[in-house]
């Protein structure tokens, strides 16, 4: 089987299902893992896939996602080649995915032991006091702001895989009212006052500096760095998600 990858997380799935050879294209974007990175040709982005380079390696299989990649392109593909377009909005829909993947690429077996692995992850207590993952107490109602851009300043919708992550280590989405990724102002960031915020990895990179910016704007508000891919991947990357979360939870409470 000849396998292209056009979503990040799910490519570092393939590589935890014990693929390798099989794959033969990935994006920019797929950094996981950094040997694959660093070896596998490149298809484009996820957003600018390489159609012609796509079509060139004939694959006999493409991985796709509804929100990352580009519909017009994917309907393209599809019209040559067998598309797996996966649609995740939460846990549930990643676990379904990882499932569908392993029987599309015929690891069953290690889909189930990875899916295992996360529900396993998610049910360890998060506080021991408060309850765990699945029952979203931690923090009650603290007020969060998730930023994923700047210039203009973007946040997360309730309809999004971000929101869940969110919500499960039971922090309250300030601007969970609203659908997919808004662009919000800095009045309105101010006028929410959250009790945190929460500056993204990526897509955008935010810094330290940016720390300070925001300072500025909600002055009251815990603003931290925090490492995107465990709140926007939804592959096999859950395996460390919920631990990562355990100690940023920890890391809050001690601030």
């Amino acid at each position: 089987m000849r396998i292209i990858s056009t979503v990040p997380s799910q490519t570092e799935l393939l590589f935890d299902l014990g693929l390798r050879e099989e794959v033969i294209g990935i994006t920019k974007f797929c950094v996981h893992p950094n040997e694959w990175f660093r070896t596998k040709t490149r298809i484009g982005g996820t957003k600018n896939l390489n159609i012609k380079k796509i079509i060139a390696l004939q694959p006999d299989l493409i991985i796709a996602n509804k929100e990352e990649n580009v519909k017009e392109q994917i309907s393209a593909l599809q019209k040559q080649f067998k598309v797996y377009v996966s649609d995740v909005k939460n846990l549930a829909d990643a676990l379904k995915m990882i499932s569908e993947t392993g029987e599309l690429v015929n690891k069953k077996k290690e889909a189930k032991k990875i899916i295992s692995g996360i529900k396993k992850q998610f049910k360890k207590p998060s506080n021991p006091q408060r309850g765990n993952m699945k029952t979203k107490v931690p923090f009650g109602d603290s007020g969060t702001v998730y930023l994923i851009w700047r210039n203009p300043y973007m946040t997360i919708g309730n309809d999004t895989f971000i929101h869940d992550m969110i919500t499960r280590c039971g922090f309250k989405n300030v601007f969970g009212d609203l659908k997919r990724y808004p662009e919000i102002t800095p009045e309105q960031i101010a006028a929410s006052k959250p009790d945190f915020i929460f500056l993204s990895s990526e897509p955008y990179p935010f810094k330290q500096k940016h720390i300070e910016e925001l300072k500025t704007i909600s002055p009251t508000s815990k603003i931290i760095l925090v490492n995107g891919e465990y709140f926007s991947w939804y592959g096999s990357r859950l395996l460390k998600a919920a631990q990562y979360f355990r100690q940023l939870m920890e890391e809050l409470k001690n601030a």
